[in-house]
């Protein structure tokens, strides 16, 4: 039988893009702030995201009573997040929603981080009905959190019959996807595009689009540089001036202006400045004031010429000789977008011919009433044609502004000649060719009370676009500026697999909202040259002046910070590190000694300061710079020069390595006598080389720092042998072999050294590791697990203590192994395997661990799935966890895979019992196969009896599968299967029986509405024509075999869409049941209203037996 959910009524999204006002004062401006060191999160590719998606299930709803509820801590790209909810909105009859930075009140000054997010409440009856909204952020101290005031409407969230709240459980998704957007911070507009962006001063994106689109018309930027200005003018007090400003500086400037000069100079106050105006009003206002500036001047009459059309109203009488008109000018056109496909479409309506006919006729002078057609004509077009979409308008059912999202499209080129000049009037100059090419495609994104704003724009009319996002300027191409703005839905996969098994559609809330044409044949003229020559010199001298000035502030602000971090290595630290908390490099440099130093200081002044803290006098120092070499390693690289000791610590900084130029990092070298006082360091020539060395025993696999060592460039190794072995405590003649430890990242690199040769031809410099241990161990590799060197390091560099629980106890760790990362998926099922005592591996089953959520992940991994361990431990953003999951299966895994597992609830048809058993059969199976497996398991009530199988959710039965229906497709994740036999007297139907749907239900008075609840074992019943409600009551009794003194205080009733109507005795029931256009059966049945005393069934592990079956009693 099929089901078709009612859909909810006409949803639209009156959704605030803002910080809510209880965490945040007011409208918060968005100016960007420095942030700190980005994070290995936050320099993540711009193409791969870190993306997560939280549900949050939040029982007990209606009974919320605090103003804002937020959800659990969860983990996405690094970074600590959670939902906020107004239950009962946030000043609004709307729920409100928001993703909130969970630990902001604890982060650095300047933290930032951007995300797009969607938020969605789901719908518990038909996931395509759930309602989701998208959009992004750039998250701050100022605006911690973002999303939606009026997510949906309280009276649609509260009702039953919507499925938003089902048993008084709201469930809500969040998907987040955490980047830098092409590095926010360290991206260069100018350098990337030749363009720079607008900053937004707090909700003047709008703003900002509508002045890059201006400005990106050169010639309406020549004749703004040509408006009269004095050197005595301020640009906070004139327009003119403040315009002037703001294109000059974004001809020239190498970063994002600011706009607070001119929002001053329109009269805006602080209130004003963070309120959304309205874009066709800004540009309507902005065109008459500099209009007005322009009179008297050489460019009066540049708005009229660029921006200003012609249209003739008319009124044609149709049985006389009489017409009205009316020429009217425009500086831009209002399309409509409801009920239109195109812009084409657009202009079609617009030149509509309306009927003025009947009650409605026109009062034509000297004829009275008269029969006439009304429309508009179009006499002239201008060069740049500017096209308002009516994206918001009024609707008078609900007595509010909507947005309209429908798709819309637009054309790169536009011919308003088409169809032998159909929207132009009989005087319009038909030599003139309105052929227009697109230039600007400006954007809303979001809803009705709020959003962003952001313009697509080809300067220059080539095929490169450009994305204008306030102080982002990104190349794009065609597609993302014209398709993607067009509005409408989005087919998206599936989110919620539990539901159903299509894919649903999203409404895209970005869309284009205004369009700028550019006439073909006036291109050369608008599209001109623009340069310093066309701006007054004043203006020149005023804007280099201020330039000059931000540059020192900026300077100044560098030199407040006067002091460096130096921080000091030395032997005492490698040797404490190496071999414990470090294997590879020397050491780590968070862990060594550090000194806070003036930047002026001289450095041998420093040296003063290393002789109190390590008892060095000053003669017997010498430091080494760092630095990092192309392998990712770090080294000590070369001495300090003397010439360089004498500079300050400020200038030191500056020369070493840039990576790490927040700070000094050197390493103290100390020679020592046999009497271990300190020496004054040796003479170091050309053909001196540092050498450290590493001392490794395959015995104990242990690995220590033993010293450092100046050897001849054309020494050999052969040659210091014998102070090798004295290091290590050997004696004199042991025979050593010697490894140089190249690099770790992304493999291990340790090479063997030939004695013979010299240390130059095997490559060694300063800085450089050798690792050497006895030839006699290598000739008993047999004993040893890592008999060499570079095996031992192979191993640290790979090894992973990885803990095993079992899937049943998912918070118990069972057993801990040390595995290889390198290890292939046979290599760990066997470990685990040989651990557990079980035979064959294929038995063994692995499930990977949610590093955010600490619980298992939905999917196991599949057989052979994948290809190393450190393929199973990797979580998003490329985090590892140490933990896994097994299972022991009856089947191997490869075969399972073949099969499809369900969980189905068998009903006993004479005893008040019910089994769950799994039943497992090849994915092509039908629901036949799945009853006749149950029929094996199964006790009948006789021999011949039928089963059904049935879809149950929330009490309610949704679905009755059909026999031949494949069961690849059924998801038993969120609904349950019941099957049941089929009752003798279903099967023989008469013409004017009807099967019904049969519910539990209770009302909760406390809540809201007193909504329906309901629970228990729905059922179908048979109602026969005629039939009485006392006579269906004595055989539901029956059925049911309740107690008269319980059955006496039933109440029945007929709801529909969730509303009871309580029923009488003496009503027949079969009258109630005649309409056949639901929209699910389901929702239209014959309640039981009574408490619910039903006790909770559970499924735990104990009650799992061999044969895979659950049984309660």
């Amino acid at each position: 039988m099929t089901m078709v959910t009612p859909p909810p009524l006409e949803q639209e999204d009156e959704e605030m893009l803002v910080p809510h006002p209880a965490l945040t004062e007011g409208p918060q401006p968005m100016e960007a702030l420095q942030t700190e060191t980005a994070t290995p999160a936050e320099n993540q590719p711009v193409e791969d995201p870190a993306a997560y998606r939280f549900t949050w299930r939040i029982e007990n709803f209606s009974r919320l009573n605090t103003k804002k509820h937020y959800s659990e801590i969860f983990f996405v790209g690094g970074y600590k997040w959670r939902v906020l909810i107004f239950p009962k909105g946030n000043n609004v009859d709307h729920l409100s929603m928001y993703l909130d930075v969970a630990d902001s009140a604890t982060l650095p000054y300047g933290w930032s981080r951007y995300a797009q997010f969607n938020l969605a409440i789901i719908n518990q009856i038909h996931s395509k009905y759930s309602i989701r909204k998208d959009t992004h952020h750039q998250f701050n101290a100022r605006e911690s959190d973002w999303g939606f005031t009026s997510f949906m409407p309280l009276s649609e969230l509260y009702d039953p019959s919507r499925g938003y709240l089902v048993n008084d459980t709201c469930i809500i998704e969040a998907e987040v996807a955490v980047r830098r957007v092409v590095d926010y911070w360290s991206y260069d507009s100018k350098k990337e595009t030749g363009y720079v962006g607008l900053k937004n001063q707090g909700a003047t994106c709008y703003m900002n689009s509508l002045l890059q689109t201006l400005y990106h018309i050169p010639y309406f930027r020549k004749a703004v540089y040509h408006m009269p200005t004095t050197e005595n003018d301020m640009p906070s007090g004139s327009i003119p001036l403040a315009l002037q400003s703001l294109f000059y500086k974004l001809q020239y400037s190498d970063c994002s202006v600011a706009t607070k000069e001119l929002t001053k100079s329109f009269g805006w106050d602080t209130y004003d400045s963070f309120m959304q105006h309205d874009v066709q009003e800004l540009n309507r206002v902005l065109s008459e004031k500099l209009e007005d500036k322009m009179k008297g001047t050489v460019v009066e009459g540049t708005i009229q010429q660029l921006f200003e059309g012609h249209h003739m109203n008319y009124i044609e009488c149709i049985n006389v000789d009489y017409k009205s008109t009316r020429k009217e000018s425009f500086y831009d056109l209002q399309l409509d977008v409801k009920g239109c496909r195109d812009v084409y479409a657009s202009f079609d309506k617009y030149v509509e011919v309306e009927r003025l006919e009947g009650d409605n006729k026109y009062h034509a002078e000297q004829y009275g009433l008269q029969d006439a057609k009304k429309g508009v004509l179009f006499i002239d077009f201008p060069p740049v044609l500017q096209l308002q979409l009516k994206r918001f308008e009024y609707d008078f059912m609900r007595d509010t502004m909507v947005k309209i999202n429908d798709r819309y499209e637009f054309p790169l080129q536009l011919d308003l000649d088409r169809d032998n000049g159909k929207y132009l009037s009989p005087e319009a100059d038909r030599r003139v060719r309105n052929l227009y090419t697109l230039h600007s495609v400006l954007v809303h994104s979001g809803g009705v009370h709020g959003g962003h704003y952001y313009a697509f724009i080809r300067p220059t009319l080539s095929d490169q676009w450009f994305k204008f996002d306030d102080e982002r300027v990104t190349k794009e191409d065609m597609k993302r500026a014209l398709e993607e703005q067009y509005g409408g839905e989005e087919e998206l996969p599936q989110t919620n697999p539990g539901f159903n098994n299509t894919p649903f559609k999203f409404t895209k809330y970005s869309n284009a909202y205004m369009l700028v044409y550019i006439r073909e044949s006036d291109k050369e003229k608008i599209i001109c040259n623009v340069d310093e020559k066309d701006i007054a010199e004043h203006l020149r001298i005023r804007l280099k002046k201020e330039q000059e000035e931000k540059e020192q502030k900026k300077k100044e602000k560098a030199e407040a910070h006067l002091y460096t971090i130096i921080k000091v290595a030395r032997d005492e630290d490698l040797a404490e590190q190496i071999g414990t908390e470090i294997y590879f490099d020397l050491v780590d440099h968070d862990k060594v000694r550090s000194f806070r130093i003036q930047k002026q200081l001289p450095f041998n002044h420093f040296k003063e300061e290393v002789a109190k803290e390590f008892g060095i006098p000053v003669q017997f120092q010498r430091f080494w710079l760092w630095a990092k070499r192309q392998n990712h390693t770090y080294r000590p690289n070369r001495p300090l020069m003397p010439q360089e000791e004498i500079q300050s610590v400020g200038q030191l900084r500056e020369i070493s390595n840039k990576a790490h130029n927040a700070e000094l990092r050197l390493f103290l070298e100390v020679e020592l006598g046999l009497d271990l006082r300190p020496l004054p360091p040796p003479d170091k020539t050309k053909e001196d080389i540092l050498l450290f060395f590493k001392l490794y025993d395959p015995e104990k696999e242990e690995l220590r720092y033993v010293g450092r060592l100046f050897v001849k460039a054309f020494g050999k190794p052969s040659e210091i042998l014998s102070k090798l072995n004295e290091m290590a405590g050997f004696p004199q003649n042991e025979q050593i072999e010697l490894y140089e430890e190249i690099k770790f990242e992304p493999s291990v690199m340790c090479e063997h050294i030939d004695k013979r040769i010299p240390f130059r031809s095997s490559q060694l410099e300063d800085g450089d590791i050798i690792c050497y241990e006895k030839s006699s161990m290598l000739d008993s590799e047999d004993q040893y697990r890592y008999p060499d060197v570079p095996t031992f390091l192979e191993y640290v560099h790979n090894r992973q203590v990885v803990h095993f629980r079992s899937l049943e106890k998912p918070k118990e760790d069972d057993f801990c192994l040390e595995l290889s990362k390198l290890f292939t998926y046979d290599d760990v099922v066997e470990r685990v395997a040989r651990q557990l005592g079980v035979d064959d591996s294929s038995k063994i089953r692995l499930t990977s661990h949610n590093c955010y959520s600490q619980q298992p992940k939905p999917q196991p991994i599949k057989y052979r799935g994948a290809e190393h361990l450190l393929d199973m431990l990797v979580h998003y953003n490329q985090q590892t966890t140490d933990i896994l999951y097994y299972e022991v299966l009856d089947i191997p895994l490869p075969e399972l895979q073949g099969l499809k597992t369900l969980k189905v609830a068998f009903h006993h048809a004479t005893k008040d019992e019910v089994a769950v058993h799994c039943i497992r059969l090849p994915k092509n199976s039908t629901v036949g196969d799945v009853i006749n497996e149950l029929k094996t398991k199964v006790e009948l009530s006789h021999p011949n009896a039928e089963l059904r199988l049935l879809e149950v959710f929330y009490h309610k039965i949704y679905k009755i599968f059909p026999p031949n229906e494949k069961i690849e497709n059924i998801n038993d994740q969120y609904w349950t299967l019941r099957a049941e036999e089929i009752p003798e007297e279903e099967k023989n139907l008469g013409p004017h029986d009807r099967l019904i749907h049969v519910y539990h239900f209770t009302r909760d008075p406390t809540q809201n509405q007193m909504q329906v609840q309901n629970f228990g074992d729905p059922f179908f019943l048979i109602i026969r024509e005629g039939e009485t409600l006392a006579d269906v009551k004595v055989r539901i009794q029956k059925k049911l075999q309740v107690p008269d003194d319980e059955f006496s205080k039933w109440k029945f009733a007929f709801l529909s869409l969730g509303r009871p109507e309580y029923l009488q005795d003496s009503d027949i029931v079969s009258n109630r049941f005649q309409r056949r256009d639901v929209y699910g059966a389901w929702e239209q049945y014959l309640g039981l209203e009574h408490p619910d005393t039903t006790p909770r069934r559970t499924y735990t592990a104990n009650q799992y037996d061999l044969s895979g079956s659950f049984l309660f009693l």
